[in-house]
């Protein structure tokens, strides 16, 4: 028994929704913790999401690294997987930092004053950039070049 369909190429396509939706929804709690200042729950959710996130886009970048060498990749299209494997990798990075800060700051058990919660928030904010660049790498490499897509039989 394998754990990827017949249908798909891999396991990367399968896995890379899962990080995005995570990590944009612990930047929106980030948000929500602004409008309900008095209660740290949103704050603390958003936390284990970032964490939660950070791990699944390590899994999602190294699922991807293997899934191009069981794909056929159009000969202008490598240039784009190189670009989507550096950008896959700088938000990785980045989300497993600001994590790390996050869970840091939660084991201390030194919530960030609202200020740093701002601060914290903006950070998110250009990783999401990040995320948001990597994605579209990823749907051209799809969408544009016909990566990992069978023709229908």
């Amino acid at each position: 028994m394998t754990l990827v369909p017949e249908w798909a190429p891999n396991v990367h396509p399968i896995l890379v929704h899962f990080p995005i939706a995570w990590l944009i929804a612990a930047i929106l709690l980030d948000f929500v913790s602004f409008v309900l200042s008095r209660t740290r729950w949103p704050e603390i959710l958003a936390t284990i999401l970032y964490t939660v996130g950070a791990i699944s886009a390590l899994v999602t970048y190294l699922t991807g690294r293997q899934a191009a060498a069981t794909v056929l990749v159009p000969g202008l299209a490598h240039a784009v997987v190189q670009q989507h494997w550096n950008w896959a990798m700088a938000t990785t990075i980045f989300f497993a930092a600001f994590s790390a800060v996050r869970l840091t700051l939660f084991v201390a058990r030194r919530p960030p004053s609202r200020v740093g919660r701002l601060v914290l928030a903006c950070c998110a904010l250009g990783g999401l950039m990040l995320l948001f660049y990597t994605g579209e790498l990823g749907a051209r490499l799809v969408y544009q070049y016909g990566v990992g897509v069978r023709s229908p039989r």
